[in-house]
């Protein structure tokens, strides 16, 4: 996430990591509470987000207790090769902005099912690079920080 926090403050964003987030437990509904706990009530004026696994906890969360916006990278909508076994069920509790970026080749998340998927979130923008699989990388990362930095801007001037 090095990469995405630097491109975010650049922008004036006052972006941080989640502190010991590399020691998270491989279940992201754990990880999810263990950040509820550590967060208490600074949630609300927060946009959260997350690459992958991270996104995922980022939308347990959201789901949870609530924050100002979602960033979503690369969002694990299913197991590689399983479309059928969905990661959205919380979805429909999520009631913030969300902006989801990804690949169009991401083994992670098949592009249709991505689509129709979507329309579980109350609000919601997809952007996606043709060519990019899971993890956006080169130019296609650098155009999704600077996409992600637009959406934050422009929520500071709204509601946060």
């Amino acid at each position: 996430m090095k990469p995405h926090v630097e491109a975010l403050r650049r922008q004036g964003i006052d972006a941080a990591t989640v502190p010991g987030a590399g020691k998270l437990p491989t279940r992201a509904e754990r990880a999810a509470d263990m950040f509820l706990a550590a967060a208490g009530d600074r949630l609300g004026s927060t946009v959260l987000g997350g690459q992958s696994y991270g996104g995922r906890v980022a939308s347990l969360v959201a789901a949870s207790r609530g924050c100002a916006a979602l960033l979503l990278f690369s969002y694990p909508l299913h197991p590689p090769g399983r479309p059928e076994s969905l990661r959205t069920e919380h979805w429909p509790a999520i009631k913030c902005p969300v902006l989801l970026l990804s690949g169009e080749s991401d083994t992670f998340a098949r592009i249709d099912v991505l689509r129709r998927e979507i329309s579980k979130l109350a609000q919601a923008e997809l952007v996606t690079y043709p060519n990019a699989g899971h993890g956006l990388k080169g130019p296609h990362l650098d155009d999704a920080l600077a996409r992600a930095a637009q959406f934050v801007l422009a929520l500071q001037g709204h509601k946060l």
